[in-house]
């Protein structure tokens, strides 16, 4: 049997002869009189003929790199002669390196007959965790049936393996932990996030945002040759570098935290509470129900009635005062649309702004913004650093109150409806900015704040102490009365806040307070959850009960 020797030049496998062409007489003209090499070295794969039977041969194979190089393994396994096999250790490879860019070419062709021939050919894959990796390997291609197909085998992918092995990643001992405030990890599945099991790169939540410092960086894992069905490594490709990973300690204090989370313990919505630090803004405690998103931190959503604080302290500042007589009546209209209180109740003659807030009458506070211009509840959120850019140490979101536009759009902003958005850490805030008297921004991890977001506008001080009375008062004889029994001297405001457009309309549940006695906001929303007093006031107690106890 005679072997033909057939001479191609090596190019990447993706870019069409007629690129390559194109290509070659661009550096010919721009390399003119600078020596034959680099012009022949771009050019060379077009200026030598190929065998046509070789060439023949070679089109099934560069479907099935070209295919391996985009990483669609079941179109690569289809140029070969056992699609099944093919796909599933191309499959298997692909799942465990997750290269995030791969490079293939292609060297000399030899023709042993008109039914067989062999290409070597180099792969180059950027994989995460383990760096730049690359090998030579062979492929064989025969006829058969008039049609020529990649013949597939384990070796082909990569020489070192055998039939039921793969390509996998080791390594990643040296990674360390999220910590909470006390220096213990931290238990809070939907702030930690997770790590790939086989990369050892952080894919979500502080392991993601932190991945470099956690890993040490550099490449921590090796490639290696593993059992597919034990996973076993069963021998190195690659070395990994020592690099010792450093912790990421966050202000989670663990006691509030577990607190947090038996609160929610047998809630069937989608939930979460916040808690804060009043004295310093650190996050004490973010506890989602169910994992994945992380609505506590991140979520958007209309406050509904927990942002009439902000609404009360635009009023407040405007000169009104918590004693001043307040009509609530059971609808307020405006332009056509209709407002009216929860349950439609009304308030008796003679009731107070007191009164009017710590009931949550939706009506008096819409026929109030007759007070407000179309920028005052723009400004006064701006003191409790809603709209700003906070750098809490993850990804957070801060909130939004836009200028109104219209007579409707104020009515329904002063009920935190309309366009106003919060996430449940903005109002837990909020809640803190009361007691202390100034906005101070929410802090997660220290250690990676660079510079904290300071509030444009102070918070009055006279304002302050007007709602703290109207929030103590919402807990002794008003809508959050669920608390009203709790050591600790707590403070809330209800929320129930309307969203979609069903019929009657759905609602969120929120509360949000702060603890009297001791250096404790939170904030507590049930998506989707009905009520703020009858359904996230008893989720509301159940955590302070337990932080009580």
């Amino acid at each position: 049997m005679t072997r033909t020797d057939i001479r191609t030049r090596p190019a990447p496998y993706g870019r069409s002869r007629r690129e390559r062409r194109l290509l070659g007489i661009l550096v010919s003209l721009l390399l003119l009189g600078g020596g034959g090499y680099g012009v022949y070295a771009l050019m060379g794969d077009d200026t030598q003929d190929e065998d046509p039977r070789l060439a023949s041969a070679r089109k099934p194979l560069t479907a099935f790199l070209d295919a391996w190089a985009a990483k669609d393994a079941r179109k690569a396994a289809s140029h070969t002669d056992t699609p099944d096999g093919a796909a599933s250790l191309l499959t298997s490879v692909l799942t465990n390196l997750k290269p995030s860019r791969t490079t293939i070419v292609d060297g000399e062709g030899q023709l042993e007959d008109d039914r067989k021939a062999e290409f070597p050919f180099t792969v180059t894959m950027a994989v995460p965790g383990a760096g730049k990796v690359s090998w030579e390997s062979r492929a064989q291609v025969r006829r058969r049936s008039g049609a020529w197909k990649v013949e597939f085998t384990s070796p082909m992918i990569h020489p070192e393996l055998k039939p039921g092995q793969t390509l996998a990643l080791k390594g990643g001992d040296t990674r360390a932990k999220v910590l909470d405030g006390n220096g213990d990890p931290l238990r809070a599945s939907s702030l930690v996030g997770t790590v790939d099991p086989v990369s050892g790169k952080g894919t979500s939540g502080l392991e993601a945002r932190y991945d470099d410092v956690l890993s040490g960086g550099g490449n921590s894992r090796s490639l290696v040759v593993a059992d597919r069905r034990s996973g076993r490594a069963v021998k190195e490709l690659t070395r990994a570098e020592k690099a010792e990973g450093r912790p990421v300690r966050t202000t989670i204090d663990p006691r509030v935290q577990e607190a947090a989370a038996k609160a929610l313990t047998g809630v069937d919505d989608k939930a979460a509470i916040v808690a804060v630090d009043p004295s310093n803004g650190h996050i004490r405690a973010a506890v989602n129900r169910p994992g994945g998103l992380n609505r506590a931190l991140e979520g958007r959503y209309p406050p509904g009635s927990v942002f009439k604080v902000v609404t009360a302290a635009a009023l407040l500042k405007g000169g009104l005062r918590p004693e001043d007589r307040a009509a609530c009546p059971k609808f307020a209209r405006v332009d056509g649309q209709r407002f009216e209180n929860q349950d439609q109740f009304d308030l008796p003659a003679g009731a107070t702004f007191a009164d009017v807030f710590a009931h949550s009458c939706n009506t008096y506070f819409v026929n109030a913004r007759s007070r407000l211009s179309d920028t005052d509840l723009r400004d006064a959120s701006r003191a409790f650093g809603i709209g700003g850019s906070w750098d809490v140490g993850t990804t957070t979101y801060d909130g939004s109150v836009p200028v109104n536009n219209s007579d409707n759009d104020k009515a329904a902003a002063t009920i935190g409806q309309a366009r106003v958005q919060a996430s449940p850490l903005v109002m837990a805030s909020v809640a803190a900015t009361v007691k202390s008297g100034e906005f101070k921004q929410p802090v997660l991890v220290p250690d990676a704040v660079k510079k904290k977001y300071e509030a444009p506008v102070a918070l009055d001080g006279e304002v302050s102490a007007r709602l703290r009375e109207l929030m103590r008062a919402t807990v002794t004889s008003g809508s959050a009365r669920a608390l009203k029994d709790l050591p600790g001297r707590p403070h809330a405001k209800t929320g129930t806040a309307e969203f979609g457009t069903a019929k009657p309309p759905r609602t969120h549940a929120w509360m949000i307070g702060y603890q009297g006695d001791s250096d404790l906001a939170w904030a507590v929303l049930l998506e989707d959850g009905g009520s703020g007093g009858a359904d996230a006031g008893p989720v509301a107690a159940r955590f302070l009960r337990t932080l009580a106890d």
